[in-house]
């Protein structure tokens, strides 16, 4: 009886631990892994070639504003290179106080993370 117990609670232990490994597999439970919904998927777009291009072209600004902020602020240390590459990828940005305010956020989770 205690053996068949042991073998039971082994089973329910690697079958439970096989199922929190699961991906989400429909949309609705896409945005609530790690990636949170931020990720679109271009092949569910009306026209996944222009998505993609689209997609690249932004990836290649975002890259081209980092390496600038990048060089500016190769002589910045810890703390003081991370304002500076702040203040200059917001300043690179569409709406720079909205920049702001988000890093702001970021910021302070950040902080509250590295407090635990």
């Amino acid at each position: 009886m205690r053996i068949a117990a042991i073998i039971t609670s082994a089973c329910l232990l690697a079958a439970t631990t096989a199922l929190y490994a699961q991906t989400p597999s429909t949309p609705a439970d896409a945005g609530k892994g790690a990636s949170k919904g931020r990720h679109f998927d271009c092949s569910q777009a009306k026209d996944p070639k222009a998505c993609e291009e689209r997609r690249t072209a932004a990836r290649g600004k975002v890259r081209a504003a980092h390496e600038k902020a990048a060089k500016a602020c190769e002589s910045q240390k810890d703390g003081a290179h991370r304002d500076c590459m702040r203040k200059e990828m917001c300043a690179q940005s569409k709406d720079p106080a909205n920049c702001e305010a988000r890093a702001q956020k970021h910021e302070q989770r950040r902080e509250q993370r590295n407090k635990k």
